[in-house]
């Protein structure tokens, strides 16, 4: 099996965790959002486990409501820095939005981090759901579709600057004095609907050419800029079947962009609990379900529908018909979430618990876990997956535990095959768009 066609695997390292109570876990540090040693900590399992990257999530808006990681967190360029100076092969991906920053500075701060990593860069790129987020940088909250056009052209942006510098532009040679090649510098020149930057961006063409781009919006806005810009996709799912789905729709949406459906990598994430039996997999789930209270639950549910206050409705009657409350904030979740209630008949509290506390698929023995993971590999529901640690220790076990199943099956790594990101998720480096046309265009 070839690199390329090989299972990949992410971490997210997410502090206390995505869930309302699991600081509370007696086994849990309380204080770990802010951990360097913590964070080094999951970095260097995610490495001896071979993953192909760790993933650092972001959000621009918090209130008295939010999980207390949101409250409380590493900003993800300053950690993914620290976390490039104590490991040497895994990949660093970290959110920004293109919402609520610009495109000259993001680039660069991409490209410094792929430099001072030698090539593990990642961006997830993000629009911003939460209309709070617009109260902490003094402007209006785009509109759903506004958002995507943006990002689509933040994108489009952000790339031509990473092409500032022809690869091999930096002379620097001391004898004649020669810093760069003039005729391998470009300005950019871009005049947009959103955007107006010159260039060129200062800093070099980074290790990779480009950091990897990641995209994790669920709507049909998000699918379709991945489809068209993404190197690889962060998705959730809770049956094989939707996976599926998601997994054929983005890569033939590719494939109409022009592109071939290999050249991006579809991520879902999980979050496994893994213990020698299913009785003490199911005691775990029990445990940090207990964490929390049906008050937190409905704050957790609300920030998805834009911090709407669930708590005004009967707990046992059936989910609320809220309109179209939540479509401009995580709209391909609260769709989801909506379509299950009314599917399955569910009460506002049935919804507002298994939101706060999702029932993972991948609960059971090692053996179990690795088996299923094998299943939604082989039958094209993901190629790869992030792996969420919902429970202490989470991360260890599945490195522990999981992988050398993985390994023996021969669907996933014995060892990294390169020493960039790209190389390893078996993508390659995008060729400078000024490569075969150097002269006058600097």
């Amino acid at each position: 099996m070839t690199n390329k066609k090989k299972l990949k695997l992410g971490a997210i390292i997410h502090g206390v965790g995505g869930h309302m109570g699991a600081w509370r876990h007696s086994k849990a540090q309380a204080d770990a959002s802010i951990s360097i040693d913590y964070y080094k900590g999951q970095a260097k399992t995610a490495e001896e486990g071979k993953f192909d990257l760790v993933f650092i999530a972001d959000g621009l808006f918090i209130n008295e409501k939010s999980l207390p990681h949101f409250l409380n967190r590493f900003e993800p360029l300053t950690i993914l820095s620290a976390l490039a100076a104590v490991t040497s092969h895994i990949g660093l991906v970290g959110t920004v939005s293109t919402s609520y920053s610009e495109p000259f500075t993001i680039a660069r701060q991409f490209a410094s981090l792929d430099h001072i990593s030698k090539g593990r860069g990642g961006w997830n790129v993000v629009t911003s759901p939460l209309e709070g987020s617009s109260l902490n940088y003094g402007k209006k909250h785009p509109k759903h579709s506004e958002r995507y056009r943006i990002a689509t052209e933040y994108l489009e942006v952000t790339k031509g600057l990473w092409d500032s510098w022809e690869d091999d532009a930096f002379v620097r040679n001391k004898e004649t004095g020669q810093f760069f090649d003039q005729n391998k510098l470009h300005r950019l020149e871009h005049k947009g609907e959103f955007f107006s930057v010159a260039g060129p961006l200062n800093i070099s063409r980074s290790p990779q050419g480009h950091p990897v781009i990641f995209q994790a919006g669920a709507s049909e806005d998000g699918r379709n800029l991945a489809a068209q810009t993404a190197d690889a996709v962060f998705t959730g799912h809770e049956t094989l079947e939707d996976a599926k789905d998601f997994y054929r729709d983005i890569k033939l949406k590719t494939k109409a962009y022009g592109r071939s459906e290999e050249d991006i990598l579809i991520f879902p994430g999980i979050s496994p609990i893994i213990a020698q039996s299913f009785e003490e997999a199911e005691q775990k789930y029990y445990e940090l379900q207990q964490l929390v209270t049906i008050e937190q639950a409905l704050n957790v549910l609300g920030r998805f529908f834009d911090h709407f206050d669930f708590s005004t409705f009967p707990l046992d009657n059936p989910f609320p018909d809220i309109g179209d409350i939540g479509s401009n904030s995580f709209r391909g979740h609260t769709d989801r979430i909506k379509k299950k209630a009314k599917e399955n008949n569910l009460t506002l509290r049935e919804v507002a618990l298994e939101v706060a506390t999702p029932r993972t698929a991948f609960l059971g023995t090692p053996q179990y876990v690795a088996n299923l993971v094998e299943k939604w590999y082989v039958n094209k529901a993901a190629d790869g997956f992030i792996i969420h640690s919902s429970v202490p220790n989470g991360l260890e076990d599945f490195v522990e535990y999981v992988v050398p199943l993985l390994q023996e099956k021969g669907i996933y790594r014995d060892n990294y095959e390169g020493a960039t990101l790209r190389e390893n998720l078996g993508l390659p480096v995008p060729i400078n768009r000024y490569v075969n046309n150097s002269v006058g265009k600097n």
